[in-house]
């Protein structure tokens, strides 16, 4: 039975929609997070300022939504064109949400390192090589984008092939 997410996606990208799916149902499932302490969250906000999160994930919101666009227009000239169009209006309503993304991240942050190791963290990000790596931050992010789209891909692609051709000696007509 296919959902109707899947007959949207081609089938290269059905399968990693569900592996995501798959990924995050295991990653929900997992035992609960060690508690945060309140020291710990305000070192872990501290760090999200001084990391300029919210300025990061502005950054990388636009590649994101050119990594849906192939999905969602599928070729289709017509809904390229309203996509597109609406591209702005949707950035603006998930930068008007950063702050909910910052507080959560923050909370993982909180529940996984101690509020001196945090301080740490934020001591190194507001130095110079710390400060040189956030700025640096957005165009290695939407380059590394590209390159797992790429590796994806094609990653995919010879699974496939190698998954066919190793039916096929078993004897399935595929």
């Amino acid at each position: 039975m296919t959902s109707p997410m899947t007959t949207l996606l081609p089938i290269g990208r059905r399968s990693r929609a569900w592996t995501l799916a798959a990924s995050l149902a295991v990653t929900m499932a997992v035992a609960p997070a060690p508690a945060q302490t309140p020291e710990a969250l305000e070192a872990a906000k501290e760090l999200m300022v001084t990391m300029r999160s919210a300025d990061q994930f502005k950054a990388i919101m636009p590649s994101i939504m050119q990594a849906l666009k192939p999905a969602i227009v599928q070729n289709r000239p017509e809904i390229e064109h309203d996509y597109d169009a609406l591209v702005p209006a949707l950035l603006g309503a998930m930068t008007s949400r950063l702050d909910e993304i910052i507080d959560k991240v923050a909370g993982i942050y909180a529940r996984t390192f101690t509020a001196a190791e945090l301080n740490e963290v934020t001591a190194f990000y507001r130095g110079a090589t710390g400060q040189k790596f956030v700025q640096r931050l957005p165009s290695v992010m939407q380059e590394s984008l590209v390159v797992g789209q790429e590796f994806g891909r094609t990653v995919a692609a010879e699974m496939q092939r190698r998954m066919i051709e190793e039916l096929r000696k078993k004897g399935h007509n595929i």
